[in-house]
């Protein structure tokens, strides 16, 4: 039975040659790409055009037409490879765009004329002339489909220029595969949209088409990274909640040393199953590297399972709808018992089609929660949950993590099916733990003093984990609490003895601490620019520095929020991090001109909240934090650690 597919949705490939057929409305060039994990293109030789017919493992169809018949033998696919892409593309001065000409349809069947596998329709498409119609794609070492149905009004060398290469070179490629169906004239022509180079970065490209309907996130900030290629990026601007990325734009390679490949995957338990899945089944440079990425691609997984339910019980409901109205408005129908019956029919074919979408998530969704069984308990200390048993063997590591967990998403689909939030390090943006009443449902429900505890806890188990992953001495905490009013959150670290400085508290302590930092912000870019950062002064601290504010703004001036906002914006890129515990109602006398600080923040909650979305559907996350159980040593015990690699590192 050959499974029919909506955008997003994804389907098993069992065998490893396998045939891809197309049937377009309208004479197209059918391509095909490769790409890495990330959906990037990695050089020129990743387009199988007419011109340039054969790569490893597929076979491109050679000429201009509305069919088309690709061969792909997935096990000659280089191990690099993880995705297999399909293009459609329209010829020069032929249809202008995808949405003018019949819809088109691709199919994975088995080879030489076998039975189809998956089919996907290209619906709802409209001004594209360059589409990735889907993907055949590795995950734990087996082949999937998902049907992508993504396209560019700008054309092929949009696409490329969108999946990482240079706007030069993706330029010349799709003019060379362009050229192979049409006068060199024509072909140069149609890419004369493309964008230019803006300084040394590409121009960002938009798809012109987005997913299928989904809910609308609560005013997404973009927060920095790359979206899947292919897919919307995140939203524009606004002043509520962010976007999850998992990149890190301005983390570089410190080898040209090609990544570990993954483990392989373990048999499968009985023939056609999906194989058993394996802790850090990703590429990567180190162990935690290949755990970042798979978590990674657990939670890209699961956005995009949930999005192809959505829209598959959206299309069945829409489809309902259109045959109930197509029956009342029948006269035939009013007679007799005809109009019951077509009602009927509707009905039931909607039953169907959600069965069938439900079916498929439930399948999805049972091998992401065996693969979260076997990942969370192999996650190091910087990622893995307080109540991990790996915290209890810790010791302070001799080089920092990769990134740091702030806690857990899930979507309502299935709430037990939690996926680690990760945030890379050094911290690109400030955090802010929002210790207001009206940001979610569950803080209404909360009493204040409760609400505002949770909320300095959660800041403290932060900061503990950031000491305890770094080695003794690279970071450095700072605590501003003008009123006093966390002292009760502060007293481990206090005991401890890991603080840079007692906790701040008055006027005056606010400006001391201020002053000091802005002071050491202000020396360490002098420094940078004159290319000398090692010539600081000796009582300039060299660790990175984290800032704690809590109850703000009491104790602040107009003087000392310049001063915060100055650190907000600067303080990041030269090791000076925010971490700000505030309500912004109690902020609300300074009007708009605090506003570019909130936005400049990542907003969490200490109580479970769906205030974040993701930069492809932008599905509505709920954040549930992550803090050490009730009646747990594990503070104290890490804290007692980090003291105790202190005093034995010091000179």
């Amino acid at each position: 039975m050959t499974a029919e597919l909506v955008r997003g949705q994804n389907h098993p490939v069992s065998q490893s040659r396998v045939e891809i057929r197309v049937s377009a409305g309208t004479p197209v060039l059918a391509l095909a790409s490769l790409a890495d994990e990330q959906g990037r293109f990695t050089g020129t030789e990743v387009l199988a055009h007419p011109g340039a017919r054969t790569l490893p493992g597929v076979d491109a169809p050679a000429e201009l037409a509305d069919r088309h018949t690709f061969a792909v033998d997935l096990d000659a696919v280089a191990a690099d490879v993880h995705r297999v892409g399909v293009l459609l593309v329209l010829p020069p001065g032929g249809p202008v765009r995808f949405g003018a000409v019949p819809a088109s349809h691709v199919a994975v069947a088995g080879p030489d004329g076998g039975t189809e596998i998956a089919g996907y329709t290209l619906t709802g498409l409209d001004a594209e002339t360059a589409v990735v119609a889907l993907e055949l794609y590795r995950r734990q070492g087996a082949w999937k489909v998902r049907a992508v149905g993504q396209g560019y009004a700008d054309g092929l060398g949009a696409l490329l220029a969108d999946g990482g290469l240079s706007v030069p070179a993706a330029r010349e490629l799709a003019a060379t595969a362009l050229r192979t169906v049409a006068p060199a004239k024509e072909a140069d022509a149609s890419l004369a949209t493309m964008p230019t180079l803006v300084g040394d970065l590409r121009a960002p490209q938009t798809p012109a088409q987005a997913p299928a309907s989904v809910p609308e996130p609560p005013d997404p900030i973009p927060v920095s990274g790359v979206p899947y290629a292919g897919t919307p990026g995140p939203a524009p601007g606004g002043d509520g909640s962010p976007t999850i990325s998992y990149t890190h734009p301005r983390r570089r390679r410190t080898s040209s040393e090609p990544p570990e490949p993954a483990p392989r995957p373990a048999a499968a338990a009985e023939p056609g199953q999906p194989p058993r899945p394996v802790a850090g089944d990703a590429s990567g440079w180190s162990m935690d590297e290949r755990l970042y990425n798979q978590v990674w691609g657990m939670f890209e997984d699961l956005a995009r399972t949930v999005a192809a339910y959505r829209s598959a019980v959206e299309f069945a409901d829409n489809r309902m709808e259109r045959e109930l109205d197509d029956a009342l408005s029948d006269p035939r129908h009013r007679l007799g018992g005809s109009g019951n019956a077509a009602r009927d029919t509707a009905r039931a074919r909607r039953e169907e089609l959600v069965a069938q979408a439900q079916a498929v998530l439930d399948r999805d969704l049972a091998q992401l929660i065996a693969e979260a069984e076997v990942v969370e308990p192999a996650l190091p200390a910087s990622y893995a949950r307080w109540d991990n048993p790996v915290w209890h063997g810790h010791r302070t590591p001799e080089e920092g993590p990769l990134a740091l967990r702030l806690g857990d998403l899930h979507l309502p689909e299935r709430p037990d099916l939690r996926i680690p939030m990760l945030v890379r390090l050094p911290l690109e943006r400030g955090l802010w733990i929002d210790n207001g009443r009206t940001g979610s449902e569950a803080a209404m429900a909360m009493d204040t003093d409760r609400l505002r505890r949770a909320a300095m806890d959660m800041a403290v188990a932060h900061a503990v984990r950031l000491l305890a992953v770094h080695p003794a001495g690279r970071v450095s905490v700072h605590v501003i609490d003008a009123a006093g009013a966390g002292a009760a959150s502060l007293a481990p670290l206090v005991r401890a003895g890991v603080l840079a400085a007692p906790p701040a508290a008055g006027a005056a302590g606010v400006t001391r601490t201020l002053a000091e930092l802005t002071r050491r912000v202000d020396l360490v870019q002098m420094a940078l620019k004159a290319g000398a950062p090692e010539d600081l002064p000796p009582d300039v601290d060299t660790a990175d520095q984290l800032l704690i504010v809590h109850d703000f703004p009491h104790g602040f001036d107009d003087r000392a929020v310049t001063q915060l906002r100055y650190l907000a914006d600067e303080g990041a890129a030269v090791g000076v991090h925010l971490l700000m515990v505030a309500d912004r109602d109690e902020a609300s006398a300074y009007g708009p001109l605090l506003d570019p600080l909130w936005r400049s923040l990542m907003r969490l909650s200490p109580v479970p909240d769906n205030h974040l979305a993701d930069p492809w559907v932008h599905h509505a996350w709920t954040f549930e934090p992550d803090v050490p159980p009730q009646g747990s040593r594990v503070l104290d015990q890490a804290l007692d650690r980090v003291a105790e690699a202190r005093r034995t590192t010091r000179p």
